[in-house]
């Protein structure tokens, strides 16, 4: 069995970090958790986006056709985190929605809010074993909701479809993050789609978090971005950083990060490639 790629930072000591930097008055930070997964922290408040802190798929599929072999290590165990104001889940993919990782952090941070796409509220409610109504539905609408001074829109994602309920509300989706004077994208799992850049350009985003591990059917799950149309989408909407994601997880369903680097360098897009547990400080 190969060795884990080791986490620069995890546990205990990952936590004593976060919790150094709360005073800070200026700039944000943002750690990588692994996969699709940052906790944002931004005067002394923190949100975070799309965690997977357990090995839920590893178990489930362990006896299948297409096992889901860890390739990093853990970064943190959810309940180490505390004093969390904003959680988001995308979609309802285990590895941006699993009960095992949100449960203990619903438990331990009783004032939290939980972003979701309004279209998920009840696979959602199911799956982390909250009431119908506590999350927050979001749509691709224009509408924004500012919590604790984070304002999110939501972005329609294409996973691999721009799936909708009967409602017309979307099911997989991105967010655009507004706090103080910055600006960032998490995409959520999604492919190009016409229109993509008009909607996100006037943001002007600082950061935009985007998956690179391509769109592969032999693989049997839906696709996303590879490294070269994940670079190109950071030039198309003129983000200052790309931090590429959604890699090194699991065998079957990886990207080298270095063609990544090799793409964005030769866009001159800037970038940021992120260790498991490591601080990316913007100012």
């Amino acid at each position: 069995m190969n060795a884990l790629i080791p986490a620069l930072k995890k546990g205990p000591k990952l936590i004593e970090e976060m919790d150094r930097f709360i005073p800070e008055k200026e700039g944000f930070r943002l750690w990588w958790l692994g996969q699709s997964g940052y906790l944002l922290q931004w005067r002394g408040k923190r949100v975070l986006i799309d965690p997977y802190l357990s090995d839920s798929l590893t178990k489930k599929y362990a006896a299948t056709e297409k096992p889901h072999i860890r390739m990093s290590e853990l970064v943190l165990a959810p309940e180490l985190l505390k004093n969390i104001s904003i959680v988001t889940s995308s979609h309802n993919h285990t590895d941006h929605l699993d009960g095992k990782t949100l449960i203990p952090i619903l438990n331990n941070n009783p004032s939290i809010k939980f972003i979701i796409p309004e279209a998920n509220r009840e696979f959602v409610s199911n799956r982390v074993q909250c009431d119908l109504d506590f999350p927050i539905g979001m749509n691709d609408d224009g509408i924004t909701v500012v919590v604790n001074d984070f304002r999110f829109t939501g972005i329609p994602a294409k996973h691999n479809d721009l799936a909708r309920d009967e409602d017309g509300n979307c099911k997989f989706m991105g967010y655009v993050i507004e706090f103080g004077p910055y600006r960032i994208y998490h995409s959520g799992d999604t492919l190009w789609f016409e229109g993509m850049e008009a909607l996100l350009k006037p943001y002007r985003v600082d950061i935009a978090i985007l998956p690179i591990n391509g769109n592969d059917p032999s693989r049997k799950v839906a696709g996303n971005l590879n490294c070269k149309e994940s670079a190109n989408l950071g030039k198309a909407i003129d983000a200052k950083y790309v931090i590429p994601c959604h890699y090194d997880m699991f065998t079957f369903n990886t990207a080298n990060v270095r063609d990544f680097v090799l793409e964005a360098a030769e866009i001159d897009q800037g970038y940021k490639v992120l260790r498991g547990g490591e601080c990316f400080f913007f100012v």
